[in-house]
Order: structure tokens, then sequence, then C-alpha cells
């Protein structure tokens, strides 16, 4: 009876060792990493990376846009400061406003004045007579024009 109970132990002895043995090994192999798994935890990381990336390209673009706007809206201010040339005096404040250009009718009137006198004078035998006539004409169409541009501009801006 000694006998079998050695060796009921013995084979019980061995299959705990087996046991254990088989268990750890599937641990160790359970737990090791794939090619597949690493690959997608390394896809993971590219793409966290790429996303930080954009998320950097947009805050520069905002950066540029708003050194943009900041750099127009210094040059509009050094426009207005320059426009108004304040002269001060011991009591009086004297302020200079810079004057327009020529009116739209304006420069339509010399436009036409002159592409009338020139045609005038090409297609009129007296050379001196068609040239007044067709600059005197071309300035009058000219400054037409260029006032109808004007109330035109006039209406869009209100």
């Amino acid at each position: 009876m000694v006998s079998l109970i050695f060796t009921f132990n013995s084979k019980h002895y061995i299959m705990k060792k087996l046991i254990i043995i088989l268990t750890l090994s599937l641990t160790v192999f359970s737990c090791k990493p794939t090619a597949n798994e690493a690959k997608v935890v390394e896809e993971d990381k590219q793409a966290v990376i790429d996303s930080m990336n954009v998320v950097l390209a947009q805050q520069k673009m905002e950066i540029a846009k708003q050194k943009s706007i900041d750099s127009m809206q210094a040059i509009v201010e050094k426009e207005k400061h320059s426009r108004q040339a304040v002269t001060h005096t011991n009591t009086t404040t004297t302020v200079t406003e810079k004057r327009k250009g020529w009116s739209r009718a304006a420069k339509g009137a010399v436009i036409g004045a002159g592409v009338g006198a020139i045609t005038g004078a090409a297609v009129s035998k007296k050379k001196g007579e068609g040239a007044i006539i067709g600059g005197l004409a071309g300035a009058g169409l000219g400054a037409g024009t260029g006032a109808i541009i004007d109330s035109e501009k006039a209406k869009q801006g209100k």
C-alpha cells in the first residue's frame, strides 16, 4: 500500500509540475506581442503623430493669418495718421485732410477731350476746327460717362 501511495503521490507531483509548466508557457507565449499587433500599435502611433502635425499646421496658419491682419491694421493706422496732419499752435489745432484724386467725371472729360481732338483732327479736312469740335464733343461725352459711373459707385457705397 505504501508503494501505491508513493506512486500516486509521484504521479500527482508530476501532474502538478506539468500543469505549472504548461500554464507558464501559455502565459509567456500569449503575452508576447505578435507582428500584427505590433503593426497595429505602430499605425496608431503614426496616426496620433499625423493628427498632431495637422493641428500644428492649422495653428501655424492661424498665426500667419493673424500676423497678416495685424500688419494690415498697422498699415491702415499709418495711412489714417498720414492723411491727417495735425498742427499744434498755442491754442488752436488745424487738421488738414489729404485731397482726394480726380472724380471719374473729370477723368472722363479729359480722356474724352483727348480722344475727340485726335479723332476730329484725323477725320476733318480742316485739322484745327476738327480737333476743337472733336475735343469739345469728347469732353462732353467723357464727362457724362464719368458722372454716370460716379453715381453708380455712390449707390453701391450706400
